[in-house]
């Protein structure tokens, strides 16, 4: 079947693409570098032609409050009527574990407001709520850092997961039936989030502070990792990084 993913050039994106055209599938990268643009419309209505799934793993340039939230109500609500006039039979889109349990958070507001706009936008849908990514690991502790080079986490649980593992369940539910609801994925192990910061990053000193913020909020104990059934990823962070120096 045709495939369309949106962000199809990014780090989930592009290993999305790989995986369905290994597949046998027709895998369209759509982003502005190959002329789609969701949040002017530009190239949609000739990408989504034919296509029966479209992946939506496109993330705002600016993380500023209004920023996002104009971000991904505009460029949702764009997909959105696009698919539904280009006859797409499942929309799945990639969204964050807690996203409810941090709504002091802009960012997870506007990932709110995106899923909402999803399961109100009358196409069979599946959204995918992973936890944070270890390839992400040195960007989050870079926005924790004071002016002395400390790194401040809370003492708080942790689920990390390796992109990899978020592309393989990503492309498994593209393919099934509409979920036409959610589900969680996240890494094989729990961590206390201090604690991992200090194991993955030796050479940088972190200090544990209750209240540290993550991208401005403060965190709760199970503000980050998944609450009852989740589905759980093989890669276990020491092996990855090691193949990933």
């Amino acid at each position: 079947m045709k495939i369309v993913v949106i962000g199809g050039t990014g780090l989930i994106g592009s290993k999305l693409v790989r995986r369905f055209e290994a597949d046998g599938h027709e895998a369209i990268a759509a982003s502005p570098n190959t002329g789609v643009n969701t949040l002017t419309g530009e190239g949609l209505a000739e990408v989504l032609a034919g296509a029966a799934v479209v992946v939506d793993v496109s993330n705002s340039p600016s993380f500023e409050d209004n920023a996002v939230m104009k971000f991904f109500e505009t460029s949702t609500s764009n997909l959105l009527e696009a698919e539904a006039a280009a006859g797409v039979g499942h929309h799945v889109a990639v969204s964050i574990v807690g996203t409810e349990r941090l709504p002091t958070n802009g960012y997870f507001r506007a990932k709110i407001a995106q899923e909402q706009l999803i399961e109100k936008g009358g196409i069979p849908f599946s959204l995918v709520h992973a936890t944070q990514f270890f390839e992400f690991t040195k960007a989050i502790a870079d926005t924790a850092t004071d002016e002395a080079g400390k790194v401040h986490m809370a003492p708080v649980s942790f689920q990390p997961m390796a992109g990899d593992d978020v592309a393989d369940q990503v492309a498994k539910t593209a393919v099934a039936g509409p979920l036409n609801g959610r589900r969680d994925i996240a890494g094989p192990d729990r961590y206390r989030m201090d604690e991992f910061f200090r194991m993955a990053l030796p050479d940088r000193e972190i200090v544990t502070d209750d209240h540290a913020t993550y991208f401005g909020s403060e965190l709760l104990e199970d503000s980050l990792v998944p609450i009852g059934d989740v589905t759980l990823g093989q890669f276990h962070y020491p092996e990855w990084a090691e193949a990933h120096r």
